[in-house]
């Protein structure tokens, strides 16, 4: 598939997944992969402190916008700031900050359970509406809290059936079950516990708030070794190199291509697992042996997400409804 295609086929991308499983690092490499294709991108993160920043060697992000790369802006997005938002642009800028002073928003929050998130939901509606950019990427809460967040628009727009909120949840709703605008790109990692997890994320989803699902990004994945994983096979590559490898050395380096390979098999395993139990397309990326992901390790991650992109059929991204 052309990756130009695949960054344009919906304006907003929500990139979510359990907590550890990568979702931030997934958002900066698709982030960087569209910007490969000269589209125009902003990152949005709706919980803060998720290091995104770090992935581009930057402090963290705030309310405002902050370029990360070339064509890449990013920046954080609270309810408090977006009902300070909201008012000044409808003409209460003087009583906005005395409200998030004075802890309105809690109040309301507690007697209107789900309006934090729309008020999020709601200015993305409003990023996409303005066309702040070509793509717009929310990192999105962990897996659990995305479905509430995402469900929170037809909760309200059910409980109140007239006024803003009930406009503001109308047009959120709007957005999130319009395909050629927004979708839904969920991160897993190939372990068994995750990849059932996100087996259930996704049907929630489609089920509950009718969004589309893009392809899984199964992330972290071993990548096969080449050769035997004896000692001997060591002894043998290091003679080819001209190294020395000592017997005991030719034992342990042994054992570690040993125990890839065996989590290599389990990744297979787990990854075939979801492929059967979750109909999507698969986009895998490799685990990374580095202690922080940073610039170089983003353009790493992209490089192969780019070329996984490429590898898909060049058929419709917009799938039939799943089914169990």
């Amino acid at each position: 598939m052309d990756l130009a295609r695949f960054c344009s086929s919906a304006r907003v991308v929500i990139v979510a997944g359990k907590g550890g499983v990568g979702k931030t690092t997934v958002t900066a490499t698709l982030a960087t992969a569209a910007a490969r294709t000269g589209a125009s991108v902003l990152i949005v993160e709706v919980e803060g402190k998720s290091g995104l920043a770090s992935s581009f060697a930057l402090p963290p992000l705030t309310y405002e916008e902050a370029e990360l790369a070339p064509r890449i802006r990013g920046r954080t997005l609270t309810p408090d700031e977006a009902l300070v938002d909201y008012l000044e642009h409808h003409g209460m800028r003087r009583i906005s900050k005395r409200l998030i002073k004075a802890g309105a928003l809690e109040i309301v929050s507690t007697a209107v359970p789900g309006m934090k998130d729309i008020l999020v939901l709601g200015k993305v509606k409003a990023l996409e509406i303005a066309r702040a950019a070509d793509l717009i990427v929310i990192d999105a809460p962990a897996a659990g809290h995305a479905i509430s967040f995402l469900m929170s628009p037809r909760g309200l727009g059910d409980a109140i059936r007239m006024g803003p909120i009930s406009r503001q949840a109308s047009e959120v709703i709007e957005l999130l079950s319009d395909p050629d605008r927004c979708e839904v790109m969920l991160v897993t990692l190939p372990e068994e516990t995750p990849v059932s997890e996100i087996v259930d994320t996704a049907y929630a989803l489609e089920d509950r708030i009718g969004v589309q699902l893009g392809p899984v990004i199964v992330n972290a994945c071993y990548q096969d070794l080449d050769g035997g994983t004896r000692a001997k096979d060591v002894q043998r590559l290091a003679s080819q190199l001209d190294v020395f490898v000592s017997p005991r050395e030719a034992d342990d380096l042994a054992a570690a291509a040993r125990f890839r390979r065996q989590r290599h098999a389990l990744q297979q395993e787990q990854a075939e697992r979801l492929a059967q139990r979750l109909p999507l397309p698969q986009i895998r990326l490799p685990f990374l042996f580095t202690a922080d992901i940073g610039p170089a390790e983003v353009e790493v991650l992209t490089d192969a997400f780019v070329s996984a992109v490429e590898a898909l059929p060049p058929v419709p991204r917009h799938v039939a409804p799943l089914s169990r």
